[in-house]
């Protein structure tokens, strides 16, 4: 990963783009546009660390923010100890802290954060003088380095360094449109529909390799490790959310050994009103031509013949995930993590690489069973409207065929007219 980078940064503050953008003035001494000033926020992307440098006017109206109301990242890391007459306040963080999110593209690695600005009443006081402001940051680290056409010098490289150098591996976690085709770009869902979710790793030049969903967790934040939480994948590879009322499934076979696809039927968590999950997932890999195991399995539960099945490999590789007693230890992976339970190392015999991806927010717009419930409260009136038109028409029917009768018996029995003699 080098050094170069790209910085996306923007205030969401009354729709102003102010603090980020400073827009030029006319300077009659010099007859040219000039900036008013510089930004007030200064992002820095370096090779492992995300350096935030924030004016205390962050606002440019003079009245200096307090450094305690200036956190960073879903973790709210804070900020490094400055004296007070320093006249801005610097964030020094890990591209992999603060709950930073990393997506995988084409083209970079893009880690995102915030600066979150969230003032608290000084003493006593009731009242704020300043507003909450949330900034978006991202750094943008490209993909591909650059080929020079130079001659090759060969150097002595040790084995140690070649070996970490072919197993840095690039795990990736996206959300998928219904035929599989591409990435859905709009992650929203109605309860009742099907998240497909594609896990995959990027092997460049390292030697084939088999993908596996470790485990996967559905938190209401991007740190999985915290409440309320979802297990969907457990146990080394057991797609646990199936057994429920759910067709959740790995998707057999795979399209290539680097890939595996699952589904997930959309949720959300009861008693809560956030309407967004985040999903992550320990992915894990192993040579091609190893013969998956209790370990490193994708299995699956099937309803209908009330069994376990893998995608590939023995059958008799899921029979664990029924016990949930998979491998050595025989624990949730879950579990192991919330009770602080340090999790069992594997040789690198066992597992090359893994690591955690998350993906989301996966966003629910609504409850698809929202339309039957408003079904029967809206019957009765419909129900009563019925009768009465149906009470009108029988009457006017009626109306109609007695006038009719009345006119046949007149005409069946004429009327004479008399005439008195006189």
């Amino acid at each position: 990963m080098g050094p170069r980078s790209r910085l996306f940064l923007c205030f969401l503050l009354w729709g102003s783009t102010e603090l980020c953008s400073p827009q030029p003035f006319w300077d009659d001494e010099t007859e040219r546009f000039r900036p008013s000033k510089p930004p007030t926020v200064m992002v820095e992307c370096q090779e492992a660390q995300l350096v935030v440098t924030v004016d205390k006017d962050l606002f440019g109206t003079g009245k200096l923010i307090r450094p305690a109301d200036l956190t960073l990242g879903p973790d709210n890391c804070e900020p490094l100890a400055s004296a007070d007459t320093d006249g801005v306040v610097r964030f020094s963080v890990g591209l992999h802290e603060c709950g930073n999110i990393l997506q995988v593209t084409d083209d970079a690695l893009v880690y995102s954060t915030f600066l979150l600005h969230s003032p608290r009443p000084a003493g006593n006081l009731s009242i704020l003088r300043t507003n909450r402001v949330e900034v978006p940051i991202e750094c943008h680290y490209p993909r591909h380095g650059n080929v020079s056409s130079w001659a090759i010098q060969p150097t002595w490289v040790p084995f140690r360094t070649t070996v970490f150098s072919e197993e840095k591996l690039v795990f990736s976690l996206r959300l998928m449109e219904e035929n599989w085709s591409a990435e859905k770009m709009t992650p929203t869902f109605q309860l009742g529909d099907r998240a497909h979710l594609q896990a995959q790793v990027h092997t460049g030049s390292h030697v084939p390799l088999r993908l596996f969903v470790d485990h996967c967790v559905a938190t209401l934040t991007p740190d999985w490790s915290t409440s309320p939480y979802h297990t969907i994948v457990d146990f080394h590879g057991c797609l646990v959310d199936g057994l429920t009322d759910a067709s959740s499934a790995f998707k057999a076979p795979r399209p290539r050994p680097e890939i595996l696809q699952f589904t997930v039927d959309v949720f959300h968590f009861a008693n809560d009103s956030r309407n967004m999950i985040y999903i992550t997932c320990h992915l894990k890999v192993t040579p091609v031509d190893r013969v998956p195991d209790q370990l490193n399995k994708a299995c699956s539960f099937s309803k209908s013949s009330n069994r376990w099945s893998p995608v590939e490999g023995p059958t008799d590789i899921c029979r664990c995930c029924s016990k949930g007693r998979c491998g050595i230890s025989g624990r949730s992976m879950r579990l192991s993590h919330r009770e602080g339970q340090p999790v069992p190392r594997r040789s690198r015999r066992q597992v090359t690489e893994e690591a955690d991806v998350t993906v989301g927010p996966l966003i629910f717009l609504g409850k698809v069973n929202d339309r039957g419930v408003e079904g029967p409260t809206s019957s009765p009136p419909l129900l009563m409207l019925g009768l009465g038109l149906a009470t009108v028409m029988t009457l006017t029917l009626a109306a109609v065929v007695l006038g009719l009768a009345g006119r046949h018996r007149a005409a069946s029995h004429p009327v004479c007219p008399v005439s008195a003699s006189q």
